[in-house]
């Protein structure tokens, strides 16, 4: 919105022509989605807590990690409604509204936001503890990447082929089978998200250590001299979704600065399902959906004990970890609740560096 305001006026006074620049307006889009959550953060959690959307700990699984987490009993859930209005608003005034990368973004953003808040609500006001079936669940996810895979097939120059990090010149066809990668990316990067938001701090830090690199990838792969040095997908317009990440970097450090252990506020569904889906919408538009693997790392090992858990207990009748997702077991073994937090933020951060070098390594 900024964008069109201020631009045109470069030649009334030429400072106004910083607007053209994606790295200021991403800039100014963290800064702003930062303040936002700042300013109205307290406002928020206080709504929250007026309208008792505490969070319920459940205690039927483990009784000792119930004693490491009964202090959490009453804590304001749904705080995703605080990261999603910082996001969309900072979006809105600082990217090129004209970007349908941008638009499609935003608006897969708020559908997994109204998902997560529908969950949020099942649980809190219906007292549902698991709230939306899983059925219900995987199907607005589905339906969601179904919309996302036809658009990129129909609408946009982007392949529909898989590019393999470290390889160069070379992308896999998937033609049809396309649309059920789609799903299979948007469906994981939504729960993974979800899976790990279970200690103060953890989900929200490993987002944003995970849009951070997107937000250079999306920036490098919409740049067509630094795209065609470094021999990766040039997707004009691309660079724009680096304005929606910063954003998400903003909006992510002031939640994170109520988020902290301990924390006066939960994301809930509403945050994990919305930001998680982002990441991975993103990733698909910039043909880097297998670095989802080293640059959401935590996201996948949390998302993969869970799948090994269930399948060795089925199997074996006894647990491979004393509980899933990961962070638990670490909890159950003696490790402090911010201890496996920062650990957990530390090995993040290497995968993020290890996931930029592809694009100097191929």
């Amino acid at each position: 919105m900024l964008y069109y305001l201020f631009y045109p006026l470069r030649d009334i006074w030429f400072g106004f022509n910083v607007f053209r620049y994606i790295t200021f307006r991403a800039a100014m889009a963290s800064m702003t989605a930062f303040i936002i959550v700042l300013i109205a953060g307290p406002f928020i959690v206080r709504w929250l807590k007026d309208l008792n959307f505490g969070q319920n700990i459940r205690r039927e699984h483990v009784e000792s990690l119930y004693d490491l987490h009964k202090h959490k009993q009453g804590t304001p859930t749904m705080g995703g409604v605080l990261i999603i209005l910082a996001i969309v608003v900072s979006t809105l005034l600082w990217a090129d509204l004209r970007n349908q990368y941008i638009l499609l973004t935003l608006l897969s953003f708020l559908w997994l936001g109204l998902v997560g808040f529908t969950d949020d609500y099942i649980k809190v006001i219906k007292n549902r503890n698991l709230g939306l079936t899983p059925g219900k669940k995987f199907l607005s996810q589905a339906l969601l990447g179904i919309v996302i895979a036809v658009f990129v097939m129909y609408c946009t120059p982007i392949p529909p082929t898989l590019s393999i990090p470290f390889v160069k010149n070379f992308a896999l066809n998937l033609g049809i089978l396309y649309i059920f990668f789609v799903i299979l990316v948007v469906v994981s990067a939504t729960n993974a998200v979800n899976l790990t938001d279970g200690l103060d701090g953890l989900a929200i830090g490993c987002t944003i250590i995970a849009a951070i690199t997107y937000s250079i990838l999306s920036y490098v792969c919409g740049n067509f001299k630094f795209s065609d040095y470094l021999h990766i997908f040039y997707l004009p317009g691309a660079g724009e979704l680096s304005v929606f990440c910063a954003a998400m970097v903003g909006a992510g450090l002031g939640f994170l600065w109520f988020n902290s252990y301990p924390a006066t506020v939960f994301m809930g569904d509403t945050g994990s399902l919305a930001l998680g889906g982002a990441i991975g919408i993103v990733a698909i538009f910039i043909k880097k959906e297998l670095l989802l693997f080293s640059v959401g790392g935590i996201f996948v090992i949390e998302a993969l004990s869970v799948v090994l858990q269930v399948i060795w207990f089925k199997t074996t009748k006894k647990r491979l970890f004393l509980m899933a997702p990961l962070h638990h077991h670490f909890q159950l073994l003696g490790w402090a609740e911010s201890k496996v937090t920062i650990r957990f933020w530390i090995v993040a951060i290497v995968l993020a560096l290890l996931s930029l070098s592809t694009l100097k390594l191929q």
